[in-house]
C-alpha cells in the first residue's frame, strides 16, 4: 500500500489573515512539502496541471524533476496530465526523460481536467474531450512500447517512422493511472490497458465512487488482466488534524467555508459526512481512512489533500507531521486486513521484474467502448 499527498497548486488567500501568497512563494511551497513528505515516511507526491490562474503548477515534469535532484526515495507523480490537450509525443518524451533523471520513481496519471477554456487555449474542442482522452492515450501507449510508430487519427497530424526519445528507463514506461471524477469510459480506458484507476473522490458521495470503482474491476477482469480483486484502484482523501478534534473543526472550518472549490456550499459537518474530508484527530483519521476498504476493496494508493484552501505552509508541514505519526499505524492494519493475491502497488522495479518475466505486448489501438455503459 502507497501512501501519499497530492497538491493542486492553488493560490489562495488564507480567510483568517487576508494574506495571499505569491505565485513564486506557492511554487516554493509546494517543494517544501514535497520534500517534507519524504521525510515524514510516505511514499508519493503528485503534483496537478493546470494553465489558469489561481493555479501555478502549469509545467508538472519541471517541478518534479526538480524535486527528484533533492529526494531519494519519493515517488513522483502527475494528480492530473492533460491527455485531451498536452500532444501524446510531448507527453511520451517528458515522463521518460524524468523517469531517467529520478531514477525510475515516477507514474503519471491521466485525467481530461476540469477548466472548459483550457480546450480552445491548446486548440482542442471540449466537446471532443472523451475521444481525445481515448485517441491521445492510444498513441502515447504506442509511443512507450514501439521503438518505430507509424500513426494516424482525428486529431494530430499522421506519424511516419517516428521514434519517441528518449526510450522508457530499462524498456519499461512508467505506470499510468487513469484518473476519473464522473466518467465510465475512464474506468473502462484503464480497464482496457491494465492500468490504474483513480478515483479522487473528495467531492461527490461514496456511492457514486463505488460504481465507477466497480465497473472499472468487472471490465479489468473481462479483459483478461486478472481478477476483479487485482485491479489496481488508488484512491484521494482529504484530512486535517489536530489532537483534540474539536480544535481541528475550529481551525479548518474558515478554510473550508471559504475555499475556491466548496467553499459557500454545504456545511463542514455535511461535507465530512458525505465525502471522506476528516477534520479531527488523529484516531479519527485512522479509522475513517481503513473504512475506505469497506467501501471499495483493496486497494494500492492512497492520496490525501492537504495544501489547498489558503492554509498556509507551517500549518501543512504540522499536517504532515500528524499524517507521519499515523503512518506506520495504517500500514499495519492495512496489511493486516489485504485478501490474499491482492496486487502490490507498482513501482519501476516491481514492472521491471514483469517485464523480465512475461513478454511485454501491445494493445495497440483504440478500444471498442459501449455506448450503454451507466455512470
Amino acid at each position: 500500500m502507497q501512501f501519499g499527498i497530492f497538491s493542486v497548486g492553488d493560490v489562495t488567500t488564507d480567510p483568517t489573515t487576508g494574506v495571499t501568497p505569491s505565485e513564486h512563494e506557492r511554487i516554493k511551497a509546494m517543494v517544501t512539502i514535497a520534500l517534507k513528505a519524504e521525510e515524514v515516511g510516505l511514499d508519493v507526491f503528485a503534483t496537478g496541471e493546470h494553465h489558469n490562474p489561481p493555479f501555478v503548477p502549469s509545467s508538472p515534469t519541471t517541478m518534479l524533476g526538480y524535486i527528484a535532484a533533492r529526494t531519494e526515495k519519493l515517488i513522483l507523480s502527475t494528480a492530473t496530465t492533460l491527455i485531451t490537450t498536452n500532444d501524446p509525443v510531448k507527453i511520451a518524451e517528458d515522463f521518460a526523460m524524468l523517469q531517467h533523471l529520478a531514477g525510475g520513481r515516477v507514474d503519471v496519471m491521466m485525467g481530461r481536467g476540469n477548466t472548459g477554456p483550457v480546450y480552445p487555449w491548446f486548440g482542442q474542442d471540449i466537446r471532443q474531450g472523451i475521444p481525445l482522452a481515448i485517441e491521445n492515450y492510444a498513441l502515447l501507449h504506442e509511443l512507450w512500447r514501439k521503438d518505430v510508430v507509424d500513426w494516424e487519427g482525428r486529431f494530430r497530424t499522421p506519424l511516419q517512422g517516428f521514434t519517441s526519445t528518449p526510450r522508457p528507463l530499462d524498456g519499461v514506461p512508467p505506470f499510468v493511472w487513469h484518473g476519473s471524477i464522473r466518467s465510465p469510459e475512464i474506468a473502462e480506458q484503464a480497464a482496457y490497458y491494465g492500468d490504474g484507476f483513480f478515483a479522487n473522490h473528495i467531492f461527490w458521495p461514496t456511492y457514486h465512487f463505488q460504481r465507477l470503482i466497480g465497473l472499472y474491476r468487472e471490465r479489468f477482469a473481462h479483459y483478461g488482466h486478472g481478477t476483479p480483486e487485482q485491479a489496481v484502484v488508488g484512491l484521494g482523501g482529504q484530512v486535517f488534524m489536530r489532537k483534540n478534534s474539536q480544535d481541528a473543526v475550529n481551525e479548518f472550518r474558515p478554510y473550508f467555508d471559504n475555499a475556491p472549490v466548496y467553499g459557500h456550499g454545504p456545511s463542514l459537518e455535511d461535507f465530512t459526512e458525505q465525502t471522506p474530508l476528516t477534520v479531527g484527530s488523529p484516531q479519527q483519521v485512522i479509522d475513517r481512512t481503513l473504512t475506505f476498504r469497506e467501501h471499495f476493496g483493496d486497494y494500492q494508493r492512497q492520496l490525501f489533500l492537504m495544501d489547498h484552501a489558503g492554509l498556509p505552509l507551517k500549518t501543512v508541514l504540522e499536517q504532515l507531521d500528524h499524517l507521519g505519526e499515523i503512518l506506520p499505524v495504517l500500514r499495519t492494519e492495512f496489511e493486516a486486513r489485504r485478501a490474499p493475491g491482492v496486487a502490490a502497488a507498482p513501482t519501476h522495479e516491481s514492472l521491471v521484474a514483469a517485464a523480465k518475466a512475461t513478454e511485454v505486448g501491445s494493445a495497440g489501438g483504440s478500444p471498442e467502448f459501449s455506448e450503454k455503459v451507466e455512470a
